[in-house]
C-alpha cells in the first residue's frame, strides 16, 4: 500500500502514468478504490466489472453481468471485503479467488446511480433514477 501512495504521488506531480491496465472492451463507466488499497474494481459498456490487484497491477477476476447490463457505481465496503454495484439493480459480491455473489435486490423502479455501505457494512444505500433513496439490511449478515 505505502508503494503504490508513493508512486501515485510522485506521479501527481510529474504528470506521468503510474500504471495503464489495458482490458476492457467498451468505455469505461465506474471504478472504485478500496479502503485499504489493496483493489481496484472497474466496470465498462462491456457487461463486465474487473477487480485489479494494486499491489500486483494485474487483473485477479473478471465478473460477467447479463447482456446490456449498465454498471453506474461501484463501491468497496472499509474492509475491502465486499463490492457494491449499482445498475438495473443492487448488487454486493464478496471479494475472494470466486468472487461470491452474495445478494440482489431490485428495489428500485428504475437502475441505481449510486451505492454506499454504511459503517462497519451494518446497511448499504442506494439512489436511483426513479427519485428514491433505499436502505438495505446488512449485506453480509449470511455471509
Amino acid at each position: 500500500k505505502q508503494w503504490y501512495q508513493r508512486r501515485v504521488r510522485g506521479d501527481f506531480k510529474e504528470q506521468k502514468s503510474a500504471a495503464n491496465f489495458p482490458s476492457h472492451s467498451g468505455p469505461i463507466s465506474a471504478l472504485a478504490f478500496s479502503e485499504n488499497g489493496y483493489y481496484l474494481a472497474t466496470s465498462a459498456d462491456d457487461e463486465v466489472v474487473k477487480l485489479w490487484d494494486l499491489r500486483k497491477l494485474k487483473n485477479f477476476k473478471t465478473i460477467s453481468l447479463e447482456d446490456k447490463y449498465n454498471v453506474r457505481s461501484l463501491t468497496f465496503d472499509n474492509s475491502g471485503h465486499y463490492l457494491a454495484v449499482a445498475g438495473p439493480d443492487v448488487r454486493v459480491y464478496q471479494i475472494s479467488k470466486q468472487c461470491d455473489l452474495i445478494t440482489t435486490w431490485k428495489a428500485h423502479t428504475q437502475d441505481a446511480t449510486s451505492v454506499k455501505f454504511g459503517p462497519n457494512v451494518e446497511y448499504l444505500a442506494s439512489v436511483s433514477n426513479d427519485r428514491t433513496l433505499k436502505f438495505y439490511s446488512s449485506p453480509t449478515a449470511s455471509a
